[in-house]
């Protein structure tokens, strides 16, 4: 499966979504970043404004392609390609898949995040340099994590 994550940075805070309104979704009660799956033809960045749009009602000006998340779990393998974008346009609205809450960086880390989201938060705050990186989950646990084709976690 092939999806898109974008975080909206403004005024030092990200743009994070509270999943609380879909039932039987995988991020129930996570709060992440915005995005969701391709849709046939589309290429990375295409999917990416797509979704932020349809989630948020913004439009991305301008963005950066930061990474890509190779998540392992269930039997499933999903590349997520990571942007950033601290350029946009439109009005923010309602999304019908959770609450939108702009969070400082400073806090985000204080939100129930998926532990994955949270080494790859790390890296968008600390550097500027393109990732891979491999989360292996076993159920809600992360099991492995592999950056840049080096082992950061290894839980037994």
């Amino acid at each position: 499966m092939l999806t898109t994550l974008c975080y909206i940075d403004q005024n030092d805070a990200y743009l994070m979504l509270h999943r609380n309104k879909k039932e039987n979704d995988i991020n129930k009660n996570k709060w992440i970043g915005i995005g969701g799956k391709f849709e046939t033809g589309e290429s990375p960045d295409e999917a990416m404004m797509r979704e932020v749009y349809e989630e948020t009602g913004l439009t991305i000006l301008k963005y950066q392609f930061r990474g890509i998340v190779t998540f392992s779990y269930n039997g499933k393998t999903e590349y997520m390609h990571v942007f950033t974008s601290n350029h946009i346009g439109g009005e923010l609205k309602e999304c019908d898949e959770g609450t939108l809450a702009w969070v400082k960086k400073k806090d985000v880390f204080d939100l129930n995040l998926w532990q994955g989201d949270r080494i790859f938060l790390k890296l968008l705050l600390e550097t500027n340099e393109f990732f891979s990186l491999k989360l292996i989950y076993q159920g809600d646990c992360l099991k492995q994590a592999i950056l840049n084709n080096k082992e950061i976690l290894h839980e037994k």
